[in-house]
C-alpha cells in the first residue's frame, strides 16, 4: 500500500504554485439577461489534476470540468494560476470558480459547489531513514509537520493545535524534510502523479499515515446563479454514471 501510496502526490491544495499563467480556452464574453454568465476558471499545477501542455491547461480533473460545462451549456475560461490568487479569484469575482478545491465545514458558506472533480488522501509523509511509524494523527503532535500556506490540510492541523510550518510552496516542504527542517510533510495525494520520482525522492520520503480522504470539487463564488450550479452538478453526476470520467482518468494512466 504505502508502495502505491508514493507514486502519487500533490497538494492544495497539495505542487501547488503555478509557473505561469495560462492563456483563456476563449475570449472574454459579456452575458446578456437571461442567459448564463460566462464563467471565469482558476486552478493550479497539480499534476495530473491540472497541468499546462503547450500553453493550455490540461489534467484529469480539468478535463472533467471542461466535458460538465459542455453538458451544461456553460461558457468559460480557465486560467493556471497560483493557488492563493486562484482560490481568492472564486471568493471576489462573481463570474469565477475554483477547482479543485477542499470541500470542508469551514469553506462551505463561502462557495457554491459542483462536483466532485477528484478524490484525494491526505497523507503524513516522512524521511525513509526516520523510521516513523504512526497509527494516528494524534501520534504526530509535538512534530513539525510542513504544510502549505492558505491549504485546507493547513487550516485543518492548525484548527487542532498542531505544531506546522507553512511553506509559500508545497514542493518546498519535502527539501525541507530531507533537510530536516520539519519533521513531516502533510501532503495531499491522487492517482497518477509522478513528482516523487521525477525528483529522486521516492526511496527518500515515504507515507507514514493516511489522516483523512477526500473529495474535490469546483468551488464556485456565492454569485454564480443557483441554475448554472444544479447543472453543472447535474453534469458531474453524469459523467460519474457513464464512464466518461473513468475514460478521462484511464487517458492520464502511464503504461
Amino acid at each position: 500500500m504505502f508502495k502505491r501510496l508514493v507514486t502519487v502526490v500533490i497538494a492544495l491544495g497539495m505542487a501547488h504554485a503555478a509557473p505561469g499563467v495560462a492563456a483563456p480556452d476563449t475570449a472574454s464574453g459579456v452575458a446578456t439577461p437571461g442567459t448564463a454568465p460566462r464563467l471565469y476558471l482558476t486552478t493550479e499545477a497539480s499534476a495530473p489534476s491540472s497541468m499546462l501542455d503547450n500553453g493550455r491547461v490540461t489534467g484529469i480533473a480539468t478535463d472533467k470540468v471542461r466535458e460538465a460545462m459542455a453538458r451544461a451549456g456553460v461558457t468559460h475560461d480557465i486560467a493556471l494560476l497560483p493557488w492563493k490568487r486562484a482560490y481568492t479569484a472564486a471568493l471576489q469575482r462573481p463570474d469565477a470558480c475554483v477547482y479543485s478545491t477542499t470541500r470542508t465545514p469551514e469553506r462551505e458558506h463561502l462557495f457554491k459547489w459542483a462536483g466532485p472533480t477528484d478524490t484525494a488522501q491526505w497523507v503524513l509523509m516522512a524521511r525513509a531513514d526516520r523510521k516513523l511509524r504512526l497509527d494516528s494523527l494524534e501520534q504526530a503532535r509535538g512534530l513539525r509537520i510542513g504544510t502549505y500556506n492558505g491549504d485546507a490540510r493547513d487550516q485543518y492541523l492548525r484548527a487542532r493545535g498542531f505544531q506546522v510550518d507553512a511553506a509559500p510552496n508545497d514542493l518546498i516542504n519535502p527539501r525541507k524534510l530531507l533537510l530536516d527542517r520539519i519533521d513531516l510533510w502533510a501532503a495531499s495525494l491522487r492517482g497518477g502523479s509522478d513528482v516523487l520520482a521525477r525528483h529522486g525522492w521516492e526511496s527518500r520520503i515515504i507515507p507514514v499515515h493516511v489522516f483523512k480522504r477526500i473529495e474535490l470539487y469546483l468551488a464556485c463564488n456565492r454569485a454564480v446563479p443557483d441554475s448554472v450550479v444544479a447543472r453543472l452538478n447535474a453534469a458531474f453526476a453524469e459523467i460519474a454514471r457513464d464512464g466518461t470520467g473513468r475514460r478521462i482518468e484511464r487517458s492520464y494512466d502511464r503504461s
